[in-house]
This record gives C-alpha cells, sequence and structure tokens, in this order.
C-alpha cells in the first residue's frame, strides 16, 4: 500500500514537558485522515509536527521520523520552509493576509517561490479560488480586501492559499470550529472534492465531522492529566466509529468521557 507519509517513534517536546509520545502511523495519498480526542491530547501537536511548525514554537523540538514519500522531513540538511511548501495548513481561524487583496493572498506564496508571468500568476489564481469554490463569489472584486469576506469565505480563501503552491499534503487544524453551520457544510463538501488532488489530514473536536469527511480516523488519548499525549487506535474510519479495538475508543465515541 502505497503511502504519502509515514511517522514511526515521534515524540514532540515544548522545554522539558513532553507533548506526545512515541506515535507510529502512516498516511495514504488522496485520502482523508482525521484525528479525533479530547481536548489536550496532543492532535494539534502532532498535526504541526507534520509540516516542522511545532518548532517555531518557542522550546518545540521533535524526536523521530516524519517521511513524505520515503524522504526524512527532519533530515540532515532538509529546509524547514521547503517542507512547508511540500506541506500547507489551514488555520483554526481565518487568517488572509489583511493588508492584501484577494488575489494578492492567493498569490503570495507563488511569488515568494518564484517569478511567474501575470498571465500565468492570473491562471493560477483562478484555478486556486475555483478549487476552492470561491471563484464566482470573489471573481468581480478580486482587488478588494481578503479581510471583507464573510468568515467561510475567508476560510476558502485561506485554503486557495494553500493549494496554489500545489503542495503533496494539506493540514487542517479544526478549520470549521469558527464556523456557521452552512459554511462549515461547504467546507466538508470542499474536503471531498480536494482528496482527489491532495492528501489531507485533519483535526476536528467534531465527531460526525470525523465520520463523515475521512476515509480513516486516528484517536488520541491521555493517559492522565500531565502525560504526554499517545494514538491509541488508527483504522478505517468506518470501523473505528462501529467497532473500534480499543474500549477507550468506544468510550470516547460514545460519550463516556471527552
Amino acid at each position: 500500500m502505497a503511502k504519502r507519509i509515514d511517522v514511526s517513534g515521534l515524540t514532540a517536546y515544548y522545554g522539558s514537558h513532553k507533548a506526545i509520545e512515541d506515535i507510529s502511523m502512516t498516511v495514504e495519498p488522496r485520502s482523508v485522515t482525521a484525528f479525533i480526542g479530547p481536548s489536550g491530547c496532543g492532535k494539534s501537536t502532532f498535526l504541526r509536527t507534520l509540516n516542522r511548525m511545532h518548532e517555531v514554537t518557542p522550546g518545540g523540538r521533535v524526536e523521530g521520523k516524519v517521511l513524505l514519500d520515503d524522504e526524512d522531513l527532519y533530515g540532515t540538511g532538509i529546509d524547514p520552509v521547503s517542507v512547508r511548501r511540500e506541506v500547507g495548513m489551514v488555520f483554526q481561524r481565518p487568517n488572509p493576509f489583511p493588508t492584501m487583496s484577494i488575489f494578492e493572498n492567493v498569490a503570495a506564496g507563488l511569488r515568494l517561490n518564484g517569478n511567474y508571468k501575470k498571465s500565468r500568476l492570473n491562471d493560477i489564481v483562478e484555478k486556486s479560488l475555483r478549487g476552492a469554490n470561491l471563484w464566482n463569489e470573489v471573481k468581480d472584486r478580486l482587488n478588494k480586501p481578503g479581510s471583507g469576506l464573510s468568515g467561510g469565505q475567508q476560510q476558502r480563501l485561506c485554503i486557495a492559499r494553500a493549494i496554489a503552491v500545489e503542495p503533496k499534503v494539506l493540514l487542517m487544524d479544526e478549520p470549521c470550529s469558527a464556523l456557521d453551520p452552512i459554511s462549515t457544510l461547504a467546507i466538508e463538501d470542499l474536503i471531498g472534492e480536494l482528496k482527489e488532488r491532495f492528501t489531507i489530514v485533519i483535526v476536528t473536536h467534531n465527531m460526525q465531522q470525523a465520520a463523515r469527511v475521512s476515509d480513516r480516523t486516528a484517536f488520541f488519548n491521555l493517559a492522565a492529566v500531565g502525560q504526554p499525549g499517545r494514538l491509541i487506535e488508527i483504522d478505517d474510519t468506518e470501523r473505528i466509529f462501529s467497532n473500534p479495538s480499543v474500549q477507550a475508543t468506544e468510550d470516547y465515541i460514545s460519550g463516556r468521557f471527552g
């Protein structure tokens, strides 16, 4: 079975504090993998290790391996900036660049990564906005500030910005938690379309969302308060929600804790 991401023995720290411990998993190409679990169990920390965002935090460091198409992202001489071009990220709250137009928000990563002719830039921006199901809503106001869009539109703009550089992987950290139900549905539909082109990993506090959008689900938990988070179980989403292998997974999904 093909592996886009292969994580082995990963432990992440904040200073001397061990946030997550000994996590191993694989993620297949062009699939959606959801991370679920109670607050504080390390889901978002683990997500941020997959594109080396964790080490941006003061004291953040990682032990273990993260392979992207068999290349160790933490190997000697690997540039974290180049990793983040390959592994894009969409955050919990929409964060368009406030002083930039809609067009420039999408083009920002492209301009950083090379010189594009205007016609080529126009084509990629349009393709990315279409890919984020936003083009028809903004095509007549591309020069207006991205911050003037609604919350759901801003999040789709951030997705357009992330996919414009054609990453191999798209990470999403609770991308719908700040959105209304209609915008949430639009993002969920979009995830289903984007997985035809990208490998997607999503952290969600909404188990129904995980069940709707993902192919595989990983359940994270803490042994006790103050202990590092661990991966308890990962399996096909249907099996995780209907017949999990571990009692703690069933207890969480059924609402007995968390």
